[in-house]
């Protein structure tokens, strides 16, 4: 079976295998535009297996439950929450809340599961699958703490 990526404009319309993803859902993974305001789109919702599969794998090999800060958002949502204009988010990213993971057993398992973009917080890792045209990922750091604090697990 061929998987298309694919926007949806609420992610109650997308297909989603809960047998491949058993870990998560499509409303965890989509924008948290509120339900109820007109004004925003009310849980769009981006379509990427090949994302979800990562995610799966990481969920895996920790064997524990990852809380998501932030997946996909739509414009708007983004631009609310003081996204960059060109981020990820807008297509499908993650944000996985350090909460009590051991953040080198995290970033191994993010790398395991395909995972190419890291941004290190200070309470948070940023994952996605972008290639920059030399074949690596982005990496970054939120500030000088969090560079302090995730130096050591990048070896």
């Amino acid at each position: 079976m061929t998987f298309q990526i694919r926007l949806f404009s609420r992610w109650q319309d997308a297909p989603w295998d809960r047998h491949r993803w058993p870990n998560f859902t499509p409303s965890e993974l989509a924008c948290r535009c509120p339900i109820d305001s007109p004004h925003y789109c009310r849980g769009e919702f981006y379509y990427d297996p090949d994302f979800f599969d990562g995610l799966q794998v990481v969920r895996s090999r920790l064997g524990a439950p990852l809380r998501m800060n932030s997946a996909h958002r739509c414009a708007l949502r983004n631009a609310y929450v003081g996204g960059a204009a060109l981020s990820q988010h807008k297509l499908i990213a993650a944000d996985l809340a350090l909460d009590d993971h051991n953040p080198r057993e995290l970033l191994d398992a993010c790398k395991a599961g395909g995972f190419t973009s890291f941004g290190f917080y200070r309470t948070f890792l940023h994952i996605d699958q972008r290639i920059k045209p030399d074949g690596s990922g982005r990496r970054w750091f939120s500030s000088p703490e969090a560079r302090k604090q995730w130096t050591q697990f990048l070896t």
